[in-house]
């Protein structure tokens, strides 16, 4: 009997994303607080002769199944041959980790199966800056280019309402944008995060340096914003990675699913999800 491992891609959160320089070969220096959702994207993987992917799920428009998927790089990447099954919840290219997610996702079932370590850093850098980060999990420090994860100890739940107004934000123009590249790091000390007035306080002095350049590219960006700081409840809105998608911290899960009710009634066209951030 063919043996299938699941796993799941959970949805990624940049709650900080400093840009603290530019190495001479254009990569990007990092330095971001990383958590992960309670919701996201499912697959099943199988041993199989040759690697094939399939793609299924409320979101899977427009999400290639062949070579250029990042599910089937990373099971190249692992070297071993599988069937892929994946379910689409998350909107592709959207600032939280979607794709890395899933290549993350595949390594780790793909480690399970055959009872093989996931590849070095050095190898998943090739898939993507966010893929080290996302095969761990709960909340980490990501520096350098990606390559640099240290594990937090004291993460929390926190009730938290992910929306994407269902642009894409090219990339590179969001970095080329970027009027400064040389960024103050996060400080060295992190807040007790179980004390949430402290908590904010130090989330809300805190940047993503790639906000400004997506919403000039972006517009529709400032209005997701303004719509998460206009409800009563919400702690901390800001923009994850390079966009589009925005997340707002909530107080209570109460004031979270109210303010989703009430975006949704404005907003019918937007991806509007309830979530928790793990622990």
């Amino acid at each position: 009997m063919v043996r299938t491992v699941e796993a799941f891609a959970p949805a990624k959160i940049n709650l900080t994303l400093h840009v603290t320089g530019q190495r001479a070969d254009g990569y990007h220096l990092l330095d971001s607080l990383v958590v992960f959702a309670d919701i996201g994207d499912r697959l099943a993987v199988q041993r199989a002769p040759d690697t094939s992917l399939t793609v299924t799920g409320p979101l899977a428009e427009g999400v290639p199944s062949d070579e250029s998927n990042l599910v089937h790089k990373a099971a190249k990447t692992f070297g071993v041959s599988a069937h892929i099954a994946l379910e689409k919840h998350l909107p592709a290219a959207a600032g939280i980790g979607g794709g890395s997610s899933d290549a993350a996702a595949t390594l780790r079932a793909l480690a399970d199966l055959t009872g093989k370590p996931v590849p070095p850093v050095a190898d998943l850098l090739s898939l993507g800056a966010d893929v080290p980060v996302c095969v761990g999990h709960g909340w980490q420090r990501m520096s350098g280019i990606g390559e640099e994860i240290a594990p937090l100890a004291n993460g929390v739940r926190w009730p938290v309402l992910l929306i994407n107004p269902g642009v894409d934000v090219p990339t590179p123009t969001v970095f080329a944008a970027l009027q400064s590249k040389n960024n103050p790091p996060m400080p060295d000390e992190f807040p007790d995060w179980s004390d949430r007035s402290d908590a904010v306080s130090w989330l809300a002095a805190q940047r993503n340096d790639l906000e400004a350049p997506a919403i000039a590219a972006r517009p529709v960006i400032a209005e997701v914003l303004s719509a998460l700081r206009g409800c009563l409840g919400c702690e901390l809105a800001r923009m994850s990675g390079s966009g589009a998608t925005c997340f707002g911290l909530f107080e209570s899960v109460e004031s979270r699913d109210a303010a989703a009710e009430a975006i949704r009634t404005d907003y019918a066209d937007w991806w509007i999800e309830t979530s928790w951030i793990l622990s």
